[in-house]
């Protein structure tokens, strides 16, 4: 789905996808997904995986409800249904700064919705999710709206003041790949690529300290021979 700048927003339905499921909780993520890595993908699981733990609360599992859901649906499925919102790239330009996103908005949906964990996408989702928006969401108001802790969010604006007041915000705990970001990938690129500059320098140092003594073998071994041909020379009168 595509959305238009407004408060409650204006969806355009993309492309045919499969809906909301009876039974099926709504759940609402959001985020810039910039170089999809394993830092969003294990937030996404978390992200189920405390749904799955919901869902056993409520008694999904049990086999008569699975019957119940093949019976009338023809397959089984999860007990919830991930919706992901991807902020426009000028939103992240703004809280980021000027190198980011690297991916263009497109690049980063389709990252997004390759992952298994996630059901609809929500293309230029607002930084900050308003009530109105969340309510007028094409798939329903979310049960829950998730997001984990955010090195680069900005200690002055709480983007999910409206999800809070609305009793439906619930935080991922930190989790083993939490570090892994945009930010911190292309840290690392950067990395690898000084230390593969600091190994040419020294290969190119090395290398033109190994001409040098070529040369001055090369320059000892004429000497060595003008010598013994002077040597030939006084011995014959030549």
């Amino acid at each position: 789905m595509k959305r238009q700048h407004d408060d409650k927003g204006v969806f355009t339905q993309m492309c045919e996808g499969k809906g909301v499921k009876p039974g099926q909780r709504v759940v609402y993520v959001d985020g810039g997904f910039d170089l999809f890595s394993s830092g969003h993908i294990a937030f996404l699981k978390s992200v189920t995986e405390m749904e799955e733990a919901e869902g056993r609360g409520r008694g999904w599992y049990e086999e008569d409800a699975k019957s119940k859901r093949i019976e009338e649906t023809g397959s089984d499925y999860g007990p919830a249904y991930v919706v992901a919102g991807v902020h426009d790239d000028e939103v992240i330009n703004y809280w980021k700064g000027v190198n980011y996103p690297i991916m263009n908005i497109f690049e980063r949906g389709l990252c997004v919705l390759q992952c298994i964990y996630v059901h609809a996408l929500v293309f230029s989702a607002p930084f900050t999710p308003t009530s109105s928006y969340l309510s007028h969401l094409p798939t329903h108001t979310p049960h829950t709206v998730y997001h984990g802790p955010t090195s680069f969010m900005p200690h002055t604006h709480d983007p999910y003041t409206a999800a809070k007041e609305m009793n439906i915000f619930r935080e991922v705990p930190a989790h083993a790949f939490q570090h892994v970001n945009a930010g911190e990938i292309v840290a690392r690129i950067l990395a690898s690529r000084e230390r593969y500059e600091a190994r040419q320098r020294a290969k190119l140092e090395k290398g033109v300290g190994e001409a040098e003594v070529r040369r001055r073998e090369s320059m000892a071994r004429e000497r060595e021979r003008m010598e013994r041909f002077r040597e030939v020379e006084g011995l014959y009168g030549v």
